[in-house]
């Protein structure tokens, strides 16, 4: 019996074995959509990642994008050229664009293929690699009314350094060269069917199925940074499974963090939250809220080409509206509160990055609410202005006071007044124990007064023969 299930056994791996080693490698896609960011940077790179470490046979770079910050393309292009896998470049659906930066990731790519409707190119740099600078602009005049040759160089440097990367990209990969040194010099972009026929692009396909189809059999070389004469892999994509790396939640969460508008609410709900918070010690819910936000804001901040100089207005003009809380200046500090803002908000994030900046509406409602607010505030001011002082020395003229004890000669004596009591003076007029006094001057601590209108003196005494 035992020597029957053993025989079963043996036949079941033997049938199993040359099933296993025949199945397809996986096929790995990805989809980058939208600016090119920190965020895809990171996905890009764990993606390749988890491809060799799952021996995947292709991965598919589904790429959807108006181009994004200069470092983050680099790091994306630098894993593709260091990956073990073959990566193919896709831009779909149709529909779709890979301008700028796309257009880098799309040369690395050791397959660039295109859908139907889509197009690349407008890779000039947009002050490439300086975060938080403008874009790029006509040169300044100086005082003689020519160029500035010193921005001219500069122009001309980071174009010259853009150009010659493309160019590398182009090369390694046996791509048109001239058309990717005209895609940074001219902004030149070419349809799908215009990069096929250019040579700028493999293939091109009408959806993925479609791709590895075409991508079956297809021989690629794995050369990469220092690797020129890699090994040569044959693609078998026709009957390979399909594994799509949806973004996890973690990818999600950077991603809302890392957009520019929530930064800033981010970092304007901290500030205001810990205000709160030293201004009411205990509540607590405020101080916990606006640490935490203020730590998130900071997080999407650093991933962000931040202008310095308008993080510190923005910064400023919080400083001058929680000071008009606290010095009523009746609109100054609030309104210079909001210059600042504004200002700051424009220049925080250079709008001219696509899918990076603030947008106007949002800079304009925040402005209109510090507007509103500081309305509520100048208001406040001027009906506690309006009211009588209720302490100190001017809040006792006109108050009445019972005298306790005179002394004729003197011509001074002592009064009750507000439950306390006070040396008085009455100016060489009589006053009798009981009498009702009016406080005319406050001299030190010493109460200048007279006897009280014989009304009110008669209005004093009327409660207390009313029994």
């Amino acid at each position: 019996m035992t020597t029957i299930r053993f025989c079963f056994l043996c036949a079941l791996l033997a049938l199993w074995l040359p099933w296993a080693a025949a199945a397809p490698a996986p096929v790995l896609v990805l989809q980058i959509d939208g600016a090119i960011g920190p965020v895809a940077m990171d996905r890009v790179q764990r993606a390749l990642e988890r491809a060799a470490r799952e021996q995947a046979a292709l991965v598919v770079l589904e790429i959807d994008t108006p181009g994004g910050l200069d470092t983050a393309m680099r790091g994306i292009v630098q894993a593709i050229l260091a990956s073990p896998v073959p990566v193919a470049g896709y831009v779909a659906p149709p529909g779709a664009r890979a301008a700028s930066a796309g257009t880098y990731i799309l040369y690395a790519c050791h397959v660039a293929a295109m859908a139907p409707a889509t197009n690349l190119g407008a890779a000039t740099p947009v002050a490439l690699g300086l975060p938080g600078s403008g874009p790029e602009k006509e040169p300044k005049a100086d005082k003689d009314g020519a160029p500035d040759k010193s921005q001219d160089t500069m122009s001309a440097k980071r174009m010259q350094d853009a150009s010659a990367y493309l160019r590398s990209l182009a090369q390694l990969r046996g791509r048109d060269t001239a058309w990717a040194d005209q895609a940074v010099k001219d902004s030149a972009s070419l349809a799908a069917n215009e990069a096929l026929a250019h040579k700028v692009i493999d293939l091109v396909a009408s959806d993925r199925a479609d791709l590895l189809r075409q991508l079956d059999g297809r021989e690629v070389r794995l050369a990469g940074a220092g690797k020129p004469d890699g090994p040569v892999v044959k693609l078998a994509t026709a009957q390979a499974p399909v594994l799509v790396a949806e973004p996890n939640w973690r990818d999600r969460l950077l991603g809302v963090l890392s957009d520019p508008s929530l930064a800033l609410l981010l970092m304007m709900v901290g500030v205001y939250g810990l205000v709160f918070e030293f201004m009411n010690p205990g509540f607590v819910a405020p101080g916990v809220i606006g640490g935490v936000c203020l730590l998130l804001a900071m997080w999407g901040l650093q991933m962000l080409p931040i202008n310095y100089s308008g993080l510190a207005l923005i910064l400023l003009g919080i400083a001058f509206f929680v000071a008009e809380a606290f010095v009523p200046s009746y609109g100054a500090l609030g309104a210079g509160g909001i210059a600042a803002f504004v200002f700051g908000a424009l220049l925080l994030i250079d709008s001219e990055l696509p899918g990076f900046g603030v947008p106007l509406p949002f800079i304009a409602t925040i402005a209109g609410l510090f507007a509103l607010a500081l309305v509520v505030l100048i208001r406040m001011a001027l009906k506690a202005h309006a009211r009588p002082v209720v302490n100190g020395p001017p809040g006792l003229f006109g108050t009445h006071a019972v005298v306790i004890e005179f002394d004729p000669a003197q011509g001074e004596g002592w009064a009750q007044l507000n439950g306390e009591r006070w040396r008085i003076h009455a100016g060489g007029q009589a006053l009798a124990p009981g009498q009702l006094v009016q406080v005319a001057r406050v001299d030190g601590l010493r109460l200048e007064v007279h006897p009280a209108p014989a009304r009110q003196q008669q209005q004093q005494q009327q409660p207390a023969s009313a029994p």
